[in-house]
């Protein structure tokens, strides 16, 4: 669209910045974190034969969600700094991102819970497709945002749709894990981790030129 029948609504100086969107965001990741790290239980029985069946499973399945979470937040902060304003879709996508996040916990404690079983593994696939969904939305807004208001350099075009493909691919395996946990709830648990691992190095998959992406959008 020319720049001179941009909408009103959409001309980047009529826009807020993205520094409360951040700190929000940061804040409600912080308390997601906090609230999985509650579900550690004291040993009923002393010793470490207690320890390893009791805290070692806890500690697994604690440490997929906290990594899982935690380079969430790592693209996430990734995904903002690209943006000098944001509107109301990339707002309503965040707000997306948070609540799928947000049930994490529960599907961390329930499949605790729950010895993980087949249909325990497979609600925490969902959630982690659910989070991996949002994360998808989010990004799709972002892009949009730039479109509407010519704010996009080819730089940053080129990682918003690197990154997309990265994402529905993690949905892929996110997805596959839902049936797989049927068949065998290990091998169901190592296709989350796969898919997990494709977040962890935010460049995975990404354009070379990404780390001149600040450069490019001064």
């Amino acid at each position: 669209m020319p720049p001179n029948t941009l909408p009103t609504d959409y001309a980047p100086e009529a826009l807020p910045a993205p520094s409360r969107l951040e700190s929000f965001s940061d804040g409600v990741i912080a308390v997601i974190i906090t609230i999985m790290v509650l579900e550690f239980k004291l040993p009923q029985e002393p010793g470490p034969k207690a320890f390893i069946t009791d805290v070692i499973p806890t500690l697994a399945v604690y440490l997929l969600s906290f990594t899982y979470t935690g380079i969430y937040w790592i693209n996430h902060n990734h995904l903002v700094n690209r943006l000098k304003r944001v509107d109301a879709p990339i707002l309503y996508a965040n707000l997306l991102l948070l609540f799928c996040l947000s049930l994490l916990p529960f599907a961390t404690s329930y499949v605790l819970s729950e010895k993980f079983n087949s249909f325990s593994v497979a609600v925490y696939a969902g959630e982690l497709f659910l989070s991996g969904l949002g994360f998808v939305v989010l990004s799709a807004a972002v892009t949009r945002h730039f479109h509407r208001t010519g704010t996009a350099n080819p730089v940053k075009l080129a990682t918003q749709k690197a990154e997309g493909r990265k994402g529905f691919l993690s949905l892929a395996l996110y997805a596959l894990a839902v049936p797989l946990a049927y068949w065998h709830p290990s091998m169901a648990a190592a296709d989350l981790a796969l898919g997990t691992l494709l977040w962890i190095v935010p460049g995975f998959m990404l354009p070379a030129s990404r780390h001149s992406e600040s450069a490019g959008s001064s």
